[in-house]
């Protein structure tokens, strides 16, 4: 899982491809990272280098401005999506934790109970 998350932050595509992949002119892209919707990854030579994650939020970007959300209320969405999807990973990692102790406390009262 953690394996297919580090190749959806891979950055792999110039600039040209990412908007071609959009379809969006590659000064949308440009304003989007001023505006701090997105920031694509850096090469040594100052190459902005979008990964998949970034191509999907592009899109999110896309489909909200097209129903007639500003970008500031865009801003404020994708914020959203991101604190709603960071709670969701907290409660995970909770219930997680929470499984393998009673999972614990399972064995360990079967191993009582095939001591008497």
């Amino acid at each position: 899982m953690e394996e297919m998350a580090e190749r959806r932050n891979e950055p792999v595509y110039v600039i040209s491809i990412a908007a071609r992949l959009v379809e969006m002119h590659p000064q949308t892209l440009r304003m989007y990272e001023r505006l701090g919707l997105l920031k694509p990854a850096r090469s040594g030579h100052n190459i902005r280098l979008y990964s998949d994650e970034d191509i999907e939020r592009l899109r999110q970007i896309q489909r909200l401005t097209q129903v007639g959300v500003n970008l500031a209320g865009v801003e404020m969405v994708l914020d959203l999506i991101e604190r709603m999807e960071q709670i969701r990973r907290e409660v995970m990692d909770r219930m997680e934790a929470r499984q393998r102790e009673l999972e614990a406390e399972i064995e360990r009262l079967q191993r009582e109970a095939r001591r008497e």
